[in-house]
């Protein structure tokens, strides 16, 4: 029997009958980020735990050994290796899907898209108020500093898998909405002067940090620069679940975490 263990043994074949105003999750991932979620879900008011998976569980997802029941909704924190073991399950028990994570290709967001024709799906590189606040505040600066040098600097844990960080994509998507500047990761070599219209991202790995991210302005003779440091990863498990209870209950379609949080 899989289960998954916590406050207390939520089978995934044989769980409580939750009440009505409960929302059923399945928490998608084991590692640190899975365990607070699933922790966050159990003792949170208006939610039920109705199981956990891992990687190790795709079969189940898949249908092809055990059972697994419908549920309202589907936090996941894995890698990109499981998104379709998560999207034959979802197409099988249509819910709700909160999406954090990272890494993924135009194959993984086309694979989002289509489930989003049958249910209400968001997917955010980063649950965190603050940082959807930073992406608001680094593209109006962009607009007032477009002529200026911008660079953006994020660190993260030595553990993280993917690099640039999904967050750090999506502060170079905010500077540089149209399109019209070169991106680079990282510099090497003798590059000679930097090119005015040039966006570089820069990825630093080490010890324990939750994730720090900056986008710098640099101008004749004076910088600006927006940072967003978080100091646990209990801000994106609080910002997720608020997501989920505004997601459970929408039409089926592709929703933003700022459209959620700040209408």
């Amino acid at each position: 029997m899989l289960s998954v263990r916590s406050r207390r043994l939520v089978s995934l074949d044989k769980y409580d009958q939750p009440t009505s105003q409960n929302v059923r999750v399945l928490v998608s991932g084991n590692g640190r980020m899975g365990a607070l979620v699933a922790q966050a879900v159990e003792q949170s008011e208006g939610f039920e735990l109705a199981g956990q998976v891992g990687i190790e569980h795709v079969a189940v997802l898949d249908g092809t050994e055990g059972t697994l029941d419908g549920v309202d909704l589907v936090i996941d924190f894995t890698n990109k290796d499981m998104l379709p073991h998560l999207a034959r399950y979802l197409r099988r028990h249509p819910a709700a899907l909160v999406c954090g994570t990272t890494g993924f290709d135009e194959d993984d967001f086309a694979d989002l898209d289509e489930l989003a024709e049958q249910m209400p799906v968001l997917w955010s590189s980063n649950y965190s108020v603050g940082v959807a606040l930073l992406k608001r505040l680094a593209r109006e600066a962009s607009g007032v500093l477009g002529a200026w040098d911008i660079e953006i600097v994020e660190t993260h844990h030595n553990k993280k898998a993917d690099a640039p960080s999904g967050t750090a994509l999506s502060l170079l998507e905010a500077v540089d909405e149209q399109g019209s500047c070169e991106h680079i990761f990282g510099r090497e070599g003798m590059l000679g002067e930097r090119p005015q219209k040039q966006i570089a991202v820069h990825a630093l790995r080490g010890g324990t940090v939750a994730g720090t991210h900056t986008v710098h302005f640099f101008g004749p003779d004076e910088e600006v620069a927006l940072t967003h440091r978080a100091t646990s990863r209990q801000i994106f498990v609080s910002g997720a679940l608020a997501a989920a209870l505004k997601l459970v209950g929408k039409p089926a379609g592709r929703y933003s975490f700022d459209e959620l949080m700040f209408g």
